[in-house]
């Protein structure tokens, strides 16, 4: 293995690649463009960024790599691991509902990767914020989501300005009958680990039945019988999302949701709450069934049926993560029956039992930070300050999350009122700005 990939594992603590990720690796070696095939959850990510940083030359003033995601989430998830590899080569990430100035300043000092939405991209391309000639490398991470979302146009108006790609790495999450010819991926070599299904081998699924049609009091039961795990639940509808969050949360239950209608500090906010367990439930639409950085996930629950077999996959694919055990529940009412998709699936009945208790909040609580990665801050900053300022212990302390208007930190519950009021004037990083509890 070479020092730069020996660096890298060392610097994110990882001491042995996967199978996938070992043979990503060593077909990259190739000339040949890549499709790479494998479940959520399964470590596509470093699967294609360490050849990234094997492929990628030093003292090139120009931008080398270009990785397209389907969502900003994804793209700022890539955007951390890469950071963490901590190698010398520079990241710029574009996404919608960002400043799209700051991100042009960004492109000037030329990047050696560009990781952003096809949208956003395309934007850059027509204003001119950078020169597509120069990217050699291409990547599509979660090319089936990019399809589903309805991304190709905007795809193939970037793909066809980059005249001088010379390796393609496709990512993707199911098999497709056919590779779109605006890919430009010929005779490609194809990775496929679908076929390995101990991913999903330690999951199991259980139906629970609901007296009416209305399945509130149903979900209610359910969570609180499940207690303080991380709980994921899937419905269809953004207006469905915030129902059930708000009758959970009116019922005593910290929860948190999660939809596309969302600004982006709000749906930030969700995804750290729940990934830092200040709260064990997030309600969803299926924009959380891929992409995201949310691991350790016990149960998932199917609010309202898949509306495919891709969709039941990739949400159940939340939990039962590189070989952890999971369970997932569907919800069902009198009229409702498992799809045709499921014939054949071992699924379960799941009886509540008729008196349940209130799970115990989470003993973490997070804290709002008003400045971030534009700012200079750094995690080893704000776990400093509140240390020092908040005088707290490094027990507790939990996870940090830096983004680059605004930050976040995990501290304990306990402890949360007395640091609020400690670091209350004071500068970090000699600035000003706003400590407050993220609600």
């Amino acid at each position: 293995m070479s020092d730069i990939i020996t660096n890298a594992l060392q610097a994110t603590g990882i001491s042995e690649l996967n199978e996938m990720q070992q043979t990503s690796l060593r077909a990259n070696e190739s000339g040949r463009d890549i499709v790479l095939l494998s479940p959520t959850g399964s470590g596509k990510t470093l699967a294609f960024l360490l050849p990234l940083l094997k492929q990628m030359k030093r003292g090139i003033d120009t931008i080398q790599a270009l990785v397209i995601a389907p969502s900003r989430e994804l793209a700022l998830q890539i955007e951390e691991v890469f950071r963490s590899l901590k190698s010398d080569f520079r990241i710029t990430c574009c996404y919608g509902g960002h400043p799209f100035e700051v991100e042009k300043n960004a492109l000037t000092s030329h990047p050696d990767l560009l990781v952003g939405t096809p949208g956003r991209i395309l934007d850059h391309i027509k204003q001119q914020s950078f020169s597509p000639e120069s990217i050699k490398f291409l990547v599509l991470d979660e090319f089936d989501k990019s399809l589903e979302l309805g991304f190709q146009k905007e795809m193939e108006a970037v793909i066809a300005q980059l005249t001088g790609v010379k390796k393609r790495m496709m990512l993707s999450a199911t098999r497709a009958e056919e590779i779109p010819a605006f890919t430009k991926i010929h005779h490609p070599m194809v990775l496929d680990f679908l076929g390995n299904k101990e991913t999903l081998q330690s999951l199991k699924v259980y139906s629970v039945q609901s007296p009416i049609k209305d399945k509130l009091e149903t979900l209610l039961k359910l969570v609180c019988t499940i207690g303080n795990q991380p709980t994921l639940i899937f419905c269809n509808y953004r207006e469905s999302v915030e129902r059930i969050a708000n009758f959970l949360k009116k019922n005593g239950l910290d929860c948190r949701m999660f939809h596309g209608g969302m600004e982006q500090v709000d749906r930030e906010k969700s995804l750290f709450q729940f990934r830092n367990g200040t709260s064990y439930l997030l309600v969803s639409t299926d924009l959380a069934s891929r992409g995201l950085d949310i691991p350790e996930i016990q149960n998932v629950v199917h609010y309202h049926l898949p509306i495919n077999k891709e969709s039941y996959t990739h949400r159940n694919g939340r939990t039962a993560r590189m070989y952890a055990e999971g369970d997932a529940y569907l919800i069902l009412h009198g009229e409702e029956h498992l799809p045709d998709f499921l014939e054949g699936e071992t699924i379960e009945p799941y009886e509540l039992p008729d008196e349940i208790g209130k799970p115990q909040p989470s003993e973490w609580a997070s804290i709002y930070i008003g400045k971030g990665k534009r700012d200079k801050l750094s995690k080893g900053d704000i776990a400093g300050f509140l240390m020092k300022k908040g005088e707290l212990g490094k027990d507790d302390l939990g996870r940090i999350e830096v983004k680059e208007q605004f930050s976040f930190a995990t501290v304990r519950r306990t402890k949360l009122h007395a640091i609020l009021q400690k670091v209350r004037g004071e500068k970090i990083k000699g600035m000003k700005t706003i400590f407050e509890e993220a609600k």
